[in-house]
Formats: structure tokens, C-alpha cells, sequence
């Protein structure tokens, strides 16, 4: 029998929405989360960022909820605003039709407006930690009534550093809610909550060994500190994707690298973390809307982005970590789409290419843009940028036919294996006795005084 929602106990009016957005057959995170959900089942579930864990929740918890009950039923918590308002769109997206009020209560926004809407009985609250802990705080968001409780990015909240919230919202809860965690990655922290608020949970892993999806190419260029911006501009001419998001580590150069991309001609837009929740949704908006070639943003600010027609993730920076690098790289390649991740890095910082490549077990390897085309560096490299077998025919060809970049001792990229070639034929020829004289002249008045170069210049002086 064919896997499909219908089987998995989807009610007909969401398999109708479900097909007006062209999703038919189930992924599988949602193949099996969604079963183990509607029997009640805890559930730890671990799967690559765009593999489609947020309907693999959501149809469950909108098939349970009592459109007749006003009371607050099912609660979302996610790590950031961007996120958390996504999962409200969808939401409403499906469950607007079965007369289900859907909620999002979010940091940044007005917190006496949310109290109004409250009043309203939404049967879905989805929120971040810190406001959802303050709304409960001050009485006006009810625990009693709610039966579930999601957690999503589970990981990325306890680094963002709302682990107290999330343990003291679990802790006003009722003894006998159901819980869902859903992560890219687990850790120990958050193995031992679930082990301490889950009584017999199921463990769902999708693909634990791969880190990253499938669907993705991972590639890094070298380049000078000073030239970063220049090559982040070639990289996005060359490849030409729909829409880019680019990955800084410091928010204070998001401001210049947005100016300079804009002068260079690339509609280009930033997303600040500390940015008011009007500014980050207008410029989210836009981006969406292909109005922006370039979205430049923090992880905190992109986390948990899904972005339809993101074909291309650029790490301006190198990620803080393997996980991070994930969390980025998953912003791409959603739902087995193909996608690209390239990082931009200096000499120095190649090494923490090899570490990923290492950690996350998967091909990180080095390109270069010569001439108007991607090349693959000399083999001299390749300890340093992992190649395989399949292109080292590419390398060699690429060198012979002087076409490639040869780099120095020092891994500095220099002159082209055919220029390196020809200019070394005749050396010592190319240089007169005359020449070497000259050169040795200036060599010596390099520090001398002006009066002084200046009556060397003289002649029969």
C-alpha cells in the first residue's frame, strides 16, 4: 500500500489543503511523527532542518483541537519571532477552515494587545519562551486547558538561552500533557529534560548520521580579510541564485556590508536581531517577494527561516560551530530541493572547513573563480580541500591548461601554471647588466633623502 496522509489518519478537509499546495506524499519525519502524535504518544524526533517537521506537528495538533472549546488547547514554542510567526502562517494556512484561532505571542510585539486578543480564546498559541513565561506570569495565558505542548528547534533554544523558560513553562503545565520536541540535533541537556518531563516517549530519528540534507553542494573560497565583500559579490553574480541569504557572526558589519552590495549594483536588505518586529517583517516580506536579491542576517535573526526559492546560503563568516553550520546550511535544500552552501574564508580559517567536513561527515571542498568560471585549486591542496577521485582529471586540466590558480608556499594565490611556466624559461636573460644596476640603485636611495634621489638622477652626476 502507498504511504500517504489519507493512510496516516488525515481528515479529508486538510488532505484537500494539502493538495492545493502541491503536497501529496508524506516526508519522512511526517510519516512517522504524526501517527505516534495522534495516539498521544511523547515524542523526541530528530531530523535535518526542511524535511518538513512543522506540518509532521501541525496537522496532528489541528485534528485534535475542539473548534467549539474556547479555551487555549495546544501550544507551539519556537526560538525566534521569525520562526514562531512562520509556524502562525501555517497555522491559520490550515486550520482557518475548521474554525481554529490561532495566536502568536512574540517578543517585540505589544504586550497589551496580545492580552486583548487572549480574551479571544485562540485554541493555538504559538510563541517564544521568554513572552510565553511572562504572559503566564502575569495570569493571562491558562495552562489548565492545554493538552499538548511542541517544542520546536529544540537545540537552538537552550543556545539561545532559554532553557530556564522553557523547563518553567513545562513546569505550570499539566502533569498529563503530551509533549514533542523536534531537533536537527540532540545533546545530552536536552536527552536529560526529555527523560525528566516524558514518561515512556518515542524516539524518532531520521537519517541520524546525516547531518545535512541530501540535496545539498558545500563549497568554501579563499580569500584576504580586505576582499571578502568583492567575493561575496563575484560568488552571487557567477552562480546568479533567485535569492541569497547571507551569514554574518557580528551584527556590527551587517550595515556596511549591506551599503557596499547595494553600490554594487545587488538589491540588498539586512535583518538585525534587535530590529523592531515591523522592520523584520517588511523586510522578511520582501525577500519572500523576490524583492531582494540578498538577505543579510545574524543566526539569531535567520533562525529557523524557510524561505520558499532560497537557493543559496553564503557563510560571510564561518559558522561559530558544526551545528550552527547546519542550522545554516538548512535554510537551502528544503524537502529534497537541490541547494547550494558556500563559505567565504581566509588562509587561516580553512581549517575550520576541514573540522566541519570531519565532524559532519560530509564534502566541504575548495573553489576557486578564475576567468569568469569555478575552478578546483592545484593538487598541492588537496591535503587541505578534500577532492574526489572524479575530478582530479578537472584539476589536472585545469592546470595544464593554465587556467588555474596556482598557489605559493604560503597558499596565496599567484600567477597561473602557464604563466608560472613561461616566465621562468628565460630568467636570467630577461635582466641586462644595466637592469640588475638600476635595480640595485634603487634598492640602496630607497630611504634617502628627496635632494639626494634627486641629484642621482642627474646625469655625470
Amino acid at each position: 500500500m502507498t504511504l500517504n496522509f489519507e493512510s496516516l489518519g488525515i481528515e479529508p478537509d486538510l488532505l484537500t489543503k494539502l493538495a492545493e499546495h502541491e503536497i501529496t506524499q508524506p516526508s519522512p519525519v511526517q510519516a512517522q511523527a504524526i501517527p505516534e502524535m495522534m495516539k498521544g504518544k511523547h515524542v523526541l524526533a530528530r531530523s535535518q532542518t526542511g524535511t518538513g517537521k512543522t506540518l509532521a506537528y501541525l496537522l496532528p495538533l489541528l485534528q485534535a483541537i475542539d473548534p467549539q472549546k474556547k479555551a487555549t488547547q495546544k501550544m507551539i514554542l519556537a526560538p525566534s519571532q521569525e520562526l514562531a510567526m512562520q509556524i502562525v502562517r501555517e497555522g491559520q494556512r490550515y486550520g482557518e477552515q475548521r474554525g481554529i484561532r490561532v495566536l502568536g505571542l512574540i517578543g517585540g510585539a505589544a504586550i497589551k494587545r496580545q492580552i486583548e486578543k487572549l480574551k479571544d480564546h485562540p485554541q493555538l498559541v504559538v510563541g517564544t519562551p521568554g513572552r510565553v513565561r511572562e504572559l503566564i506570569a502575569a495570569k493571562k495565558l491558562k495552562m489548565h486547558n492545554i493538552t499538548t505542548i511542541v517544542i520546536d528547534e529544540v537545540d537552538q533554544m537552550f543556545q539561545l538561552g532559554g532553557a530556564g523558560d522553557v523547563k518553567n513553562i513545562l513546569g505550570t503545565a499539566q502533569r498529563d500533557r503530551q509533549l514533542v520536541f523536534l531537533s536537527a540535533t540532540l545533546n545530552d541537556e536536552i536527552q536529560a529534560l526529555a527523560k525528566r518531563e516524558m514518561n515512556d516517549y518515542v524516539e524518532i530519528g531520521i537519517d541520524p548520521d546525516q547531518k545535512t540534507a541530501s540535496g545539498l553542494e558545500h563549497y568554501y573560497f579563499v580569500t584576504e580579510e580586505r576582499d571578502k565583500v568583492d567575493m561575496l559579490r563575484r560568488l552571487v553574480r557567477h552562480f546568479n541564485p533567485r535569492k541569497a541569504l547571507v551569514f554574518v557572526n557580528t551584527t556590527n558589519a551587517i550595515g556596511e556590508i549591506e551599503a557596499k552590495l547595494n553600490h554594487m549594483g545587488l538589491t540588498t536588505a539586512s535583518l538585525y536581531g534587535d530590529a523592531d518586529k515591523v522592520t523584520r517583517s517588511n523586510v522578511l516580506a520582501r525577500f519572500r517577494e523576490d524583492k531582494l536579491k540578498v538577505l543579510i542576517a545574524s543566526d539569531v535573526a535567520a533562525r529557523g527561516l524557510d524561505i520558499e526559492g532560497l537557493e543559496m546560503v553564503i557563510h560571510f563568516d564561518p559558522a561559530t560551530d558544526s551545528q550552527a553550520y547546519v542550522h545554516r546550511a538548512g535554510r537551502t535544500g528544503r524537502m529534497g530541493r537541490k541547494g547550494l552552501v558556500v563559505s567565504v574564508v581566509t588562509e587561516r580559517e580553512t581549517f575550520i572547513m576541514r573540522k566541519f567536513s570531519r565532524e559532519l561527515d560530509i564534502n566541504i571542498t575548495e573553489r576557486a573563480l578564475y576567468g569568469g568560471r569555478v575552478v578546483v585549486p592545484r593538487p598541492a591542496d588537496a591535503k587541505r580541500a578534500p577532492v574526489k577521485p572524479s575530478e582530479a582529471r578537472t584539476i589536472s586540466d585545469a592546470v595544464e591548461s593554465g587556467k588555474a590558480p596556482v598557489r605559493g608556499e604560503n597558499g596565496r594565490p599567484g600567477r597561473t601554471a602557464a604563466a608560472g611556466s613561461a616566465s621562468g624559461k628565460g630568467k636570467g636573460a630577461a635582466l641586462s647588466k644595466a637592469g640588475k644596476a638600476q635595480r640595485e640603485r634603487e634598492r640602496k636611495n630607497k630611504g634617502a633623502p628627496r635632494w639626494l634621489k634627486e641629484k642621482g638622477s642627474k646625469p655625470n652626476e
